[in-house]
């Protein structure tokens, strides 16, 4: 296995630049996930690392080794795409073992290779099978094999779960979880669904318009966000932001001002802040709570009932809503008058270019 850099890369198509200057290590063994809105560049950057677009400018590593002009076949590469691409008429066998069957392998390395797969993935019970026997998930686990056997230094996964029902998605990915423990490897994969990156990357690279927003554990991008696109992007339900004015500063907190809040204080450095600094505030859904003196007030739109936790949507003016995500089970009245609270340290501030503070 290797690890992976990349250096100020670049892609062009034609007068548009598409990736704009990516620099990024990714060590091995490592799991990361590129995330990001449809058309942010996520997948052209993994087809990228593939060879299967062509680098622009900037240098891109696989171990030790430059292979920006080295072909796909020849990079230690395995990639896993959202369609399965099995052929119909074959086995599963066959179909794990193809390449290795076109590149020549002995046919007893190659039954050897096969069969560890299948004990990895647990389809050891499908390999006489052919691919309409199979449901979804059985289908990505013989595409996944295809790859393993392949011994690549490098997995690259593009949305494989894109094609299955909500259920299949969540036993894929811990399945997912538990090869990556279990093959030590390292895997690049790339996904638009946040709570996939949140559950299955060590690190992860939060991409919008080609360039990289933040990279960072999950936990670092959900704590301490860079700016208000990946604060609204990463976390779900995704955070509540409000426009707000600087009221008082005084050591450890500043206390703000606006027409829909009631002055609430957060902790924030005074260093560099002065009463009337317009700023915008971040609060997590998770973080409010119902609190009839709390700061933010209004009408009930909406409530959902989850069991374990009440969505709660509150109407502050005909412009502005916030999202409360509840624990427990809570009676709430839709239409009724609510107020809601946050401790000081759950808030995040942001500047006028959207940047943390």
């Amino acid at each position: 296995m290797a690890g992976l850099k990349l250096q100020d890369v670049r892609k062009n198509f034609g007068a548009v630049e598409v990736i704009k200057g990516v620099d990024l290590e990714v060590e091995h063994g490592e799991f990361v996930v590129f995330v990001g809105p449809s058309g942010c560049g996520k997948s052209t950057l993994l087809r990228m690392i593939a060879g299967l677009e062509e680098t622009t400018s900037g240098r891109l590593e696989i171990g030790d080794r430059l292979v920006n002009d080295v072909e796909p076949r020849d990079r230690g590469v395995a990639m896993v795409f959202q369609s399965y691409a099995l052929y119909p008429h074959m086995t599963v066998y066959d179909n794990v073992g193809f390449g290795l069957k076109l590149a020549g392998t002995p046919k007893a390395v190659r039954d050897a290779k096969i069969r560890a797969a299948a004990r990895v993935l647990q389809m050891e019970h499908l390999l006489d099978r052919k691919p309409a026997q199979l449901s979804g998930g059985q289908r990505q686990r013989v595409a996944i094999g295809r790859a393993i056997v392949r011994e690549p230094d490098v997995f690259l996964f593009d949305e494989p779960l894109s094609n299955l029902d909500a259920a299949l998605r969540v036993d894929m990915r811990m399945e997912l979880a538990r090869l990556h423990t279990d093959l030590g490897a390292t895997m690049v994969y790339v996904t638009h669904d946040q709570v996939e990156a949140m559950t299955l990357a060590d690190k992860i690279v939060v991409l919008e318009g080609g360039i990289v927003q933040q990279v960072g554990s999950p936990l670092d991008l959900y704590n301490r966000p860079a700016n208000l696109f990946v604060a609204g992007f990463i976390g779900s339900p995704k955070m509540n932001f409000l426009a707000v004015t600087v009221d008082s500063v005084t050591d450890d907190a500043i206390r703000l001002a606006s027409p829909l809040l009631a002055a609430p204080a957060v902790a924030a450095p005074r260093s560099w802040m002065l009463p009337g600094d317009r700023l915008t505030l971040g609060i997590r859904p998770h973080a409010l709570l119902l609190d009839d003196t709390g700061p933010i007030g209004g009408e009930v739109t909406l409530v959902e009932r989850l069991g374990n936790e009440t969505i709660v949507r509150i109407r502050l003016d005909a412009a502005t809503e916030v999202t409360a995500a509840l624990a427990g089970q809570r009676d709430v009245a839709l239409g009724a008058a609510a107020r809601l609270g946050l401790a000081p340290d759950d808030a995040h501030l942001f500047d006028n270019d959207g940047r943390r503070l």
